[in-house]
């Protein structure tokens, strides 16, 4: 007995793509195209009426982006995956559209394989990133500076900015000296830095210290 096949909605606002995605499905055994929206809006309407296992979605569109879309399929516990298939690979893109609820994300310049392969994972609800996705995803989230300091960090450090010793600094603050160095090594760690003086120099570069 035949499996059943994987059920594809492609939303993309280039006929061109569409055409190009519907084609190679339609030459592949295993998968079944449902229909094609052009838009986000469209896109949520013909998922709620043809119910497909996986939606191809383009983010940047005319008429509604896909992260709105992905946004209102999860708000509406649609049970179709969303794999986005785009031309960008920029974090904040990224990122958006995971934390809206996409199953994966694939560059459009993907091989045809790595394609079917995405897809066939999404159906069965597994995340899937194409490589150069998933490595600046992992620097990104590793990378220092994304976490805000606290309120009594913010006062250490704009001691040391003025040279301030941690000795004066704990009597200003009411602190012990151990305390002092406690903020400075999260500070450091915060911020990517290994002393008071790139601390003080990535701070007022970000903006931290006015």
């Amino acid at each position: 007995m035949a499996e059943r096949a994987i059920t594809v909605l492609i939303v993309d606002d280039h006929p061109v793509v569409r055409d190009g995605l519907r084609g190679m499905f339609a030459a592949s055994p295993g998968f079944e195209v449902l229909g094609e929206a052009a838009d986000g809006v469209e896109a949520v309407a013909l998922a709620a009426r043809l119910d497909p296992d996986v939606v191809l979605m383009d983010l940047r569109m005319p008429g509604g982006g896909g992260v709105a879309a992905i946004s209102e399929l999860a708000r509406r516990g649609s049970r179709c995956q969303v794999l986005v298939l785009t031309t960008y690979d920029t974090d904040s893109d990224t990122l958006q559209a995971i934390e809206a609820g996409a199953t994966g994300y694939l560059l459009k310049d993907a091989p045809r394989d790595e394609l079917f392969t995405a897809v066939r994972a999404a159906a069965e609800g597994r995340t899937v990133l194409s490589p150069a996705v998933a490595s600046r995803l992992v620097s990104r989230v590793r990378a220092p500076g994304n976490e805000p300091l606290s309120a009594r960090e913010r006062e250490v450090l704009a001691l040391v900015a003025k040279g301030t010793s941690n000795r004066d600094i704990a009597a200003l603050l009411f602190i012990s000296e151990a305390t002092v160095k406690t903020h400075l090594t999260h500070i450091y760690g915060k911020l990517g830095v290994k002393d008071r003086a790139a601390a003080v120099a990535v701070a007022y570069e970000r903006g931290i210290l006015g």
